[in-house]
């Protein structure tokens, strides 16, 4: 049955189809979409106050219009926004991380690691974005092919306690020829703190003893990386 139309102007039926997200989407494609006309069709429905527009165009004020910005609150933050309940936060929030898989997913493909570019973008699937500290590990095998990317450690803000015995015990089990330390820095610091320095010596002697080479640590940020080889410190 066709909906009827609201005497109301500001009800997205009584628009013209180019207004309306869901329609123009479908009509014109999706490069013709603003953000906060496909953060409309996500959230699907407005509040009495205001349409499903209106309150896109609310949520992607409160992080400076910025994509990126939004893809960092939880879904507290959202429910924060009035208008926006836990149902419309999570769906946000989903298509925010399809998205950032689909961009930076690793290929089925094995990856050669031949510099620190390459783990930098090897890493970003699974520390994008991400407000809190955690360490991984690489797994390369002796043509230098990635095998396993492994998390070995989650922390709060400022730090990730590392085991360094945990980190070889994966190693080994998974018979590598060598690793790659990585671990990020959600403040965006690219400096490598004292702590960070005493681990890399420690991971890295290890390595020597066990005849399994630990090739670069890499600090990761959101906006760029620090790689400790490249530095002259490995």
């Amino acid at each position: 049955m066709p909906r009827k139309k609201s005497d109301n102007p500001k009800v997205i039926i009584n628009w013209h189809d180019d207004d309306k997200p869901r329609e123009k989407f479908m009509n014109k494609g999706r490069a013709a979409c603003s953000d906060s006309e496909l953060m409309a069709i996500l959230i699907r429905s407005g509040t009495r106050e205001m349409t499903a527009v209106d309150l896109a165009k609310a949520l992607m004020t409160s992080v400076g219009n910025n994509i990126n910005e939004l893809a960092k609150l939880n879904v507290r933050d959202l429910t924060k926004i009035k208008g926006t309940g836990e149902t419309k936060a999570l769906t946000i929030l989903a298509a925010l991380e399809l998205g950032r898989r689909r961009k930076d997913i690793i290929p089925d493909k094995k990856r050669k690691i031949i510099g620190s570019q390459p783990v930098y973008e090897a890493m970003r699937p699974y520390l994008m974005d991400k407000t809190h500290e955690e360490f991984w590990i690489l797994l390369l095998n002796r043509g230098n092919y990635i095998m396993r990317v492994i998390q070995v450690s989650v922390g709060g803000i400022s730090g990730t306690a590392t085991d360094i015995k945990m980190v070889f015990k994966i190693a080994l089990d998974h018979m590598a020829s060598s690793l790659i330390l990585v671990h990020n820095h959600p403040s965006g610091q690219l400096i490598p703190s004292y702590a960070d320095k005493v681990l890399t010596e420690q991971i890295k002697e290890a390595g020597r003893l066990l005849d399994l080479p630990v090739q670069d640590h890499i600090i990761f940020t959101d906006d760029g990386y620090y790689s400790f080889k490249d530095s002259g410190q490995m």
